[in-house]
């Protein structure tokens, strides 16, 4: 079979840093991020294009019990966006417990960065999702996403894959 079937997690590295430690429990195979923008492109620059869909997973710290999905990316003034369907994941992410918000107003920060640069490997399947802190990101919480993100490897045709 030819077709890609894979989702890829990703966080960025770091013991407390609750991306990465979502990301290990959500695969198997987590790809972990360095946290520097020159080590970002090549580590996205370095995966393999064998996914259907890239998930990444940030930190913001004034979040406390629920996420934000990123619509875009922004570099240079020109914007990328997903093409994914973030109503699905929002309405998946609101059916496990965790209130999510849909933003259109990226930063100039690493995670950006990051998007930006998953947006372009992946041709726009790619969606980034800023969660709470470690002090916040507890097992229930971290349950919750699991519940969430089951349907992005199960049903992937459900958010835009076909």
């Amino acid at each position: 079979m030819s077709r890609k079937d894979k989702v890829l997690f990703a966080g960025f590295k770091g013991r407390n840093n609750a991306s990465g430690r979502l990301a290990e429990c959500l695969s198997p195979k987590p790809f972990l991020l360095t946290n520097s923008y020159n080590g970002l492109k090549r580590d996205i620059d370095s995966l393999k294009e064998d996914h259907d869909i890239a998930v990444l997973f940030g930190v913001d710290k004034n979040l406390t019990s629920n996420v934000r999905i990123e619509k875009s990316a922004i570099k240079d003034g020109t914007k990328r966006y997903s093409n994914l369907d973030l109503n699905k994941i929002f309405d998946a992410l609101n059916a496990a417990g965790i209130e999510p918000l849909i933003s259109d107003r990226p930063k100039d920060c690493l995670c950006n960065e990051a998007y930006w640069n998953a947006l372009e490997k992946f041709s726009g399947r790619a969606v980034f999702i800023h969660i709470p802190t470690v002090k916040h990101a507890d097992e229930v919480f971290f349950d919750k996403m699991k519940a969430a993100m089951a349907f992005m490897k199960n049903g992937k045709e459900d958010i835009g894959i076909g």
